[in-house]
Formats: structure tokens, C-alpha cells, sequence
């Protein structure tokens, strides 16, 4: 297919738009790029998604709170021990690490931020289980959701 000039002119401000908008900030998620993830105390946590390697790489970084029952989970291709650290995280964490039937294999309660500027941050992963989502939630907060090793959480619309 050939393209009028008019029409390449208009695909190349989309392609440099496109790269600009690539390079902001990831901001907190709007409402349609939330996934709602019903706990077994009956509360629902609306959570940011995190689905490409960039998402994943920025994570919560930065973020001076999280609002309350609010996280984000993080979505892989394939199961494993999957590992996190807490580098530029300035809010404490529990992180929840769930296989391919959304059980917990494992959880990390109350990971304190780490303030260390080079790259010694402790890094966090399961033991002996696989995993193919990962839930970032507040610190100190899963037990109230009654969210343990085994535990089964439902995912669906915000």
C-alpha cells in the first residue's frame, strides 16, 4: 500500500508523538487500566496493571502513597520466582506472588522501602514456587484482607 503525502505526514506526527509519549512518566493508573481483585475478607483492591517490561520495571517507584485498597499486579509470560526489590520505592509493600490459578505461593509482608542510592537493595522472591502474577499492596495490610499461602483470589473488571 502507498500512502498519500498528506497521509505520511500524519502517520509521522503519530510515530513522534508516540515516541514522546513513551518517554513520560508512568502516572498512576486511570480507571480502565485498573483490574479488580476480590480478596477473601470481601474487600476489592483496584490494581494498576503491569503488563510490559517497562511497567514492570517502574513498578511502584516514586510514589509517595497508595491509596487505600489499591496496588498494582504485575502480569508475566511464563511462571517463576519471580524476584523484586524495593530501589526508589518510598512506600512499604506486602507483595504477593500467585500461580496461574490466581493461589498465593508466597507472600512478603511489610517490605520497608530502601533508600540506598546504588544497587544493594535486598531483593525479594519465593521459595521453591513459581508464579505468574505478582500483587503489590500497602504494607501491613494483607492479613486484613485474610490473604494467605493458598489462598485463591478472583480477578475481574473495576
Amino acid at each position: 500500500m502507498r500512502l498519500k503525502p498528506s497521509t505520511m505526514g500524519i502517520v509521522f506526527s503519530l510515530v513522534i508523538i508516540g515516541l514522546l509519549f513513551d518517554h513520560l512518566p508512568i502516572r498512576a493508573a486511570s480507571d480502565s487500566e485498573l483490574v479488580s481483585i476480590r480478596t477473601p475478607s470481601g474487600t476489592t483492591i483496584q490494581a494498576e496493571i503491569a503488563d510490559t517490561p517497562r511497567k514492570r520495571a517502574q513498578g511502584l517507584m516514586y510514589r509517595e502513597s497508595l491509596q487505600k485498597n489499591h496496588g498494582m499486579l504485575f502480569f508475566f509470560s511464563e511462571p517463576q520466582a519471580w524476584t523484586f526489590w524495593m530501589k526508589n520505592t518510598k512506600i512499604a509493600l506486602d507483595l504477593i506472588w500467585l500461580d496461574d490459578k490466581k493461589r498465593v505461593t508466597h507472600i512478603e509482608r511489610n517490605v520497608p522501602i530502601c533508600t540506598k542510592s546504588d544497587d544493594s537493595c535486598p531483593q525479594y522472591r519465593p521459595n521453591n514456587a513459581d508464579a505468574i502474577y505478582v500483587l503489590e499492596i500497602a504494607g501491613g495490610t494483607v492479613d486484613g484482607y485474610k490473604i494467605e499461602k493458598g489462598t485463591k483470589l478472583q480477578f475481574g473488571q473495576p
